[in-house]
């Protein structure tokens, strides 16, 4: 099929004459109580007549209000499209004494929001068949929701999943930085502090980004939590990197049993995630295609318009094929 998609060229413009009123007219805000009472932020749009359905599970640091052009562009191609804010991060609640703090107790406190979310909101205005689209830590999420309830999806992409992180550090030396951290905390009576070397939000100018090649989408996105400061987040706590490596190892060790199709794109320049290990674990899922985007930053969704679009449309090719 042929798609529609925005382009980096007077996006700034697109932003004010089509997507920002898109979103005033199309886009529904709402929240639910997630897991131990933290509210969980998300928003929603259905075309007429929609293709099917997309829940986007996010990356670490995110709000829905960040994916407005890739929301935009999948409600113009005929997607009915519900996303949220994970819980600790965007518009959500927080659970920490510094809402800055990159927080989870446990990947399955972000599975049980993101199980309640699609069962009670989702659900009941689903159109068409009811796919998974993930970006990076969102694809840690969206493994193991697959691997609880495999039948809650038709199909799953996972962009940059976090199946592996950098620096890719061997198990026993991630282990005892994270209990060292843990122990500082607790000697400082502290629910949670940042691991080593992280530090509060940094606005890294473009010429230091690892994200995407695009300017323009980079500019915009920190020109947005500039304007947003509530859904600035910091770097990662020692506890959330203590989840993190839990989950990952459960995904890793469990990855057989994801048996949703599944299509998984690998960012052939990405600095985030661990390649290697994320490769290994997606040879490993039964119904998976993984596909390497050459020169990709991390970023897919938000790459320049050469590896976006490509990227897009292979994706919602997969959705509909």
């Amino acid at each position: 099929m042929s798609w529609t998609f925005t382009s980096e060229t007077n996006l700034a413009t697109t932003f004010a004459t089509q997507i920002n009123p898109f979103w005033q007219s199309q886009v529904t805000e709402s929240e639910f109580v997630g897991k131990d009472n933290v509210p969980v932020r998300y928003a929603y749009c259905i075309p007429d007549n929609a293709k099917a359905s997309i829940v986007i599970s996010s990356g670490r640091i995110e709000s829905y209000l960040k994916y407005k052009e890739f929301i935009y562009d999948l409600f113009q191609n005929g997607f009915a499209v519900f996303i949220l804010d994970h819980r600790g991060q965007g518009l959500s609640g927080r659970m920490t004494h510094d809402p800055q703090h990159g927080y989870v107790a446990n990947f399955d406190d972000y599975v049980d929001d993101l199980i309640a979310f699609v069962e009670s909101i989702v659900k009941p205005l689903q159109q068409g068949p009811l796919h998974l689209v993930c970006h990076s830590m969102g694809g840690a999420i969206g493994a193991l929701t697959l691997l609880r309830v495999p039948a809650l999806f038709t199909k799953a992409v996972l962009a940059s999943p976090m199946f592996g992180i950098k620096p890719a550090l061997p198990n026993w030396v991630a282990n005892g930085l994270i209990r060292t951290g843990l122990a500082v905390n607790r000697m400082k009576k502290r629910d949670s502090g940042y691991f080593f070397g992280q530090t509060p939000y940094i606005a890294f100018p473009y010429s230091l980004n690892k994200l995407t090649h695009s300017k323009t989408r980079y500019t915009l996105f920190r020109e947005l939590y500039d304007e947003e400061q509530e859904i600035q987040l910091g770097g990662v706590t020692t506890e959330w990197l203590k989840a993190a490596h839990e989950a990952m190892n459960t995904i890793e060790i469990s990855a057989k049993g994801i048996t949703t199709p599944s299509l998984i794109l690998s960012a052939d320049g990405d600095s985030i995630i661990d390649n290697k290990r994320q490769r290994r674990v997606a040879k490993q899922i039964p119904n998976a295609t993984l596909e390497i985007i050459p020169r990709a930053y991390h970023e897919l969704f938000t790459e320049s318009d050469e590896i976006r679009d490509r990227t897009l449309t292979r994706v919602l090719d997969y959705l509909v094929e």
